[in-house]
């Protein structure tokens, strides 16, 4: 017996419910994959609360000004976006420092703005798919694009600045072993030091050199990056300049620590990634099955997404894949 769902759902076209459904799924997997476990958050509100404590308060001018420096892009559309659509626009200012990135807020909006069009007139112009569908592709492009390739620059850039930062730690111990000041050690190790450590050692330097306090300058290159190691480092200077004691022999312990830290790190990489390479050709194979389908008979797929029933299938399947992803994505991923 067939039977023919409605077309309307209320006053609410059913299309439109169906087609919201991958966006649903989207959503689903974004808060799995990148919501933090609660002893990574409880550990990062404590590393804060002692930030906030000894960070250097800024005055609302100072403030002001940083941020027309930074944030604004010229064109008053975009700005407008920024101070409207983006519910954390410092937050989102700080993650593209600490992925290296130069360009301002507002080039990143303008951008994301760019790709989401692109997107849409793609599929739209080429008629690959309806009205609806291709301004959902666009706004998924816009968003999750542009954060993604964000995200991948800063895990690069902070599995560098991990693996390099030890050596960091031993240059500045052999330098406060010799008999030279911490500062010294410092600007030593950031000019001995591969990038990024050496070019972040070397903007403390600075820093302090303008006038800056090294512990307020080694607070504001911890808030900006937001790396464990670097933490532990700026909190072991801040307790020792208060209690005294052996500096060289507390970082020589520090730069032990994190040694093991990555080997364990790594050993658990390891024994993880049979499960990952089973996760990736399992959640790969719908896909490139639609596509092969679709290149062999393109009109035989092409009910998935015209026809109300198909729609309502697909949205099941990307669901039900997000929430699937996003759980085995948990399984494997370890806080340290």
């Amino acid at each position: 017996m067939n039977v023919d769902l409605p077309m309307q759902l209320g006053s609410v076209p059913i299309e439109w419910v169906l087609m919201s459904l991958p966006a649903l799924g989207a959503l689903v997997l974004f808060l799995l994959v990148f919501g933090g476990g609660g002893a990574a958050k409880q550990t990062r509100r404590r590393i804060n609360r002692v930030r906030e404590s000894n960070a250097p308060q800024m005055t609302p001018e100072q403030i002001i000004s940083i941020r027309r420096a930074t944030g604004e892009s010229g064109i008053p559309i975009v700005d407008n976006l920024i101070k409207h659509l983006i519910p954390q626009p410092e937050k989102l200012r700080l993650r593209l420092a600490s992925a290296g990135l130069k360009t301002t807020l507002g080039n990143y909006v303008l951008t994301s703005i760019l790709l989401g069009l692109f997107t849409f007139g793609l599929l739209k112009f080429t008629n690959t798919a309806p009205l609806l569908l291709s301004a959902l592709a666009g706004l998924l492009a816009a968003v999750l694009l542009p954060h993604a390739v964000v995200g991948f620059l800063l895990r690069r850039r902070r599995n560098k600045f991990i693996a390099n930062f030890p050596e960091a730690i031993d240059l500045m111990v052999r330098g406060l072993r010799s008999g030279l000041p911490i500062t010294e050690s410092i600007r030593t190790a950031g000019a001995e030091i591969i990038a990024p450590v050496g070019t972040e050692l070397q903007n403390v330097t600075d820093s302090v050199r303008l006038g800056a306090k090294l512990e307020e300058a080694l607070w504001e290159t911890s808030r900006r990056l937001d790396i464990q190691e670097f933490n532990f480092f700026t909190i072991a200077l801040a307790i020792q300049s208060e209690t005294g004691g052996n500096l060289a022999e507390t970082l020589a312990n520090l730069s032990d620590v994190l040694r093991r830290r990555r080997q364990l790190k790594l050993k658990i990489k390891a024994l993880s990634s049979e499960a990952k390479a089973s996760a990736y050709i399992i959640g790969s194979l719908p896909f490139i099955m639609a596509l092969l389908i679709y290149l062999i008979n393109p009109t035989y797929i092409a009910e998935l997404w015209i026809d109300p029933r198909g729609m309502f299938l697909v949205g099941i399947g990307l669901t039900s894949f997000a929430v699937g992803a996003g759980v085995m994505y948990k399984m494997v991923k370890f806080e340290i």
